[in-house]
């Protein structure tokens, strides 16, 4: 045990403490106004689904701090239980190379984590999801959809691992700068690749049907300024009663898509405020902030990673007794998320305000009213609770709560 032992004890189960106790305020402050609707919210939501949407929340914090239970012995077994080190050896009996055997070490780490989270997730799907109605999935779509899952990570996944670790090793004093750098590429190349050539592996899109609607929708697009390759319906109803829409794809290759859970939830004019607001994202350059930031704070986990990468007390610390570019990389990516979670609120504040913001824009080149009313039958329809815990909320939430954004747009009509 040395610094780097005890720090990362700390930060690991500081993280889970604070973590913990957030799900238990947001448990605690959620069933206490369990029994009434709030005033604003009383003549659009029943009291039943208001129950529903409480009930939904709680069960959802339970399995959180399940996750976060989970994921910290996860992390323990791997470091100072000696899972990386085992990995490593088992891959050093199959490969010769550094390179294969440092790919099989993080695979072997992948595969384990990934099975050790599969009960949560089955339970995710088919325990919670269908108490309150909205699994849609079935027991051969969950499976195809991991088969699925797993193949296209390892086709994706290994080529750019491979790169990753071969500039670990090979990049010289600034690979962390080249590896940012490929980095920055291939998260482009994805964006640009998503809704053409991946989402359709695990969905169908359909081009809108509605001409009425589609008519409707272009000249929005046009009068915001807005071009796209098309506007697609998703076959979202297959898994899940939820509903939605948003953009995908960067420059020409841009897709505007609606769940069809979101079409039948919605009217035209609820269905045009709410594309209004992700328009907004994108007048407001929100997109493109969203992805700076991403690689900004990339190059400075890399920098830090860059001090660390050969430091054996780094490594001996967390029961690592080789340290090449595979385990370095491994053992900090286990352990950063606990020393960067209280970040966590700066980015879901940021989040808060571009959400105001294309809320604006909808009011301004749309309907307020009609963004009003559509965010509460999204509210009542996927169970969001309309009482957060604020100290949770501010924590976490991307999005503003459901009667402060409700209250604002009520201001931009007056």
């Amino acid at each position: 045990m040395n610094a780097f032992s005890w720090a990362t004890l700390l930060a690991l189960l500081s993280s889970l403490a604070v973590q913990a106790w957030l799900a238990q305020r947001q448990i605690r402050h959620v069933r206490r106004h369990r029994q009434q609707v709030p005033a604003s919210f009383a003549h659009s939501i029943t009291l039943e689904a208001h129950q529903k949407a409480a009930d939904y929340t709680c069960g959802r914090s339970k399995l959180h701090i399940a996750s976060l239970l989970l994921d910290t012995a996860i992390v323990l077994l791997l470091t100072f239980g000696g899972g990386i080190t085992l990995a490593a050896q088992v891959s050093g009996y199959w490969f010769d190379t550094p390179l294969l055997a440092g790919m099989a070490t993080i695979g072997l780490c992948l595969l384990a984590s990934s099975c050790a989270g599969l009960p949560l997730s089955l339970y995710r799907t088919f325990v919670l999801e269908r108490r309150f109605g909205f699994n849609r999935t079935t027991p051969a779509l969950f499976a195809t959809d991991l088969l699925r899952g797993a193949l296209l990570a390892m086709l994706i996944g290994s080529p750019v691992l491979a790169a990753a670790l071969w500039l670990l090793a090979h990049g010289g004093p600034y690979f962390w700068v080249w590896t940012w750098l490929a980095w920055c590429s291939f998260v482009l190349l994805l964006s640009w690749a998503y809704p053409t050539f991946i989402a359709p592996r695990f969905n169908r899109f359909t081009a809108l049907q509605d001409s009425a609607l589609q008519s409707r929708i272009q000249t929005l697009l046009q009068r915001c300024g807005f071009t796209s390759s098309g506007l697609y319906v998703m076959d979202g109803s297959r898994r899940s009663a939820h509903g939605n829409a948003y953009f995908t794809g960067l420059g020409k290759n841009k897709r505007i898509v609606f769940f069809d859970t979101l079409l039948e939830q919605l009217d035209a004019d609820e269905i045009e405020a709410v594309l209004a607001h992700e328009l907004g994202h994108f007048h407001h350059g929100h997109i493109r902030t969203r992805l700076a930031l991403t690689f900004i704070s990339t190059l400075l986990f890399l920098a830090v990673f860059a001090m660390l990468m050969h430091n054996s007390d780094f490594h001996s610390g967390l029961n690592v007794s080789q340290g090449n570019a595979a385990n370095s990389l491994l053992l900090f990516l286990l352990c950063a998320p606990s020393f960067a979670f209280l970040l966590a609120p700066l980015g879901s504040l940021l989040s808060r305000r571009q959400e105001y913001e294309a809320d604006d824009y909808a009011a301004a080149n749309s309907s307020a009213s009609a963004l009003q009313s559509a965010l509460i039958k999204l509210y009542r329809d996927n169970a969001s609770t309309l009482t957060p815990d604020p100290l949770h909320s501010a924590f976490y939430d991307s999005h503003p709560p459901a009667s402060l954004r409700i209250a604002h747009l009520q201001g931009t009509t007056t």
